[in-house]
């Protein structure tokens, strides 16, 4: 696995990764210990159910969004965020499309 350090991400020169229909990802910073991720949704677009052993924190950037976090679901939308503990299920459906700004530690090595 490659560790990042670079002290400046430039959007033009990071690509986007789709990761299911309606949404795609960009990784902007990383080190072996924290990454932040950039998540574009648009309308309908779902990041399903699921769980993961890293703390997770996320800002809505833009957008409305349904975000169950362990079996509670709530409306979040532009200037929201929300936190996730590590292994506890969570997803988000997109009602308006938007960005999520992901923050995880440690890294998302499955993103890499």
């Amino acid at each position: 696995m490659e560790i990042r350090t670079d002290a400046f991400y430039v959007a033009s020169e990071n690509p986007w990764e789709t990761v299911s229909e309606g949404v795609k990802r960009q990784i902007t910073g990383y080190d072996v210990s924290i990454m932040m991720v950039k998540v574009d949704f648009e309308t309908g677009g779902i990041g399903p159910i699921h769980q993961h052993y890293h703390s997770q924190t996320s800002y809505v950037v833009s957008g409305k969004f349904e975000v169950s976090i362990n079996g509670e679901k709530k409306i979040l939308q532009t200037g929201d965020a929300f936190y996730i503990a590590p292994n506890i299920l969570h997803g988000a459906v997109c009602l308006e499309a938007g960005m999520l700004i992901d923050v995880f530690s440690p890294i998302r090595e499955d993103f890499i």
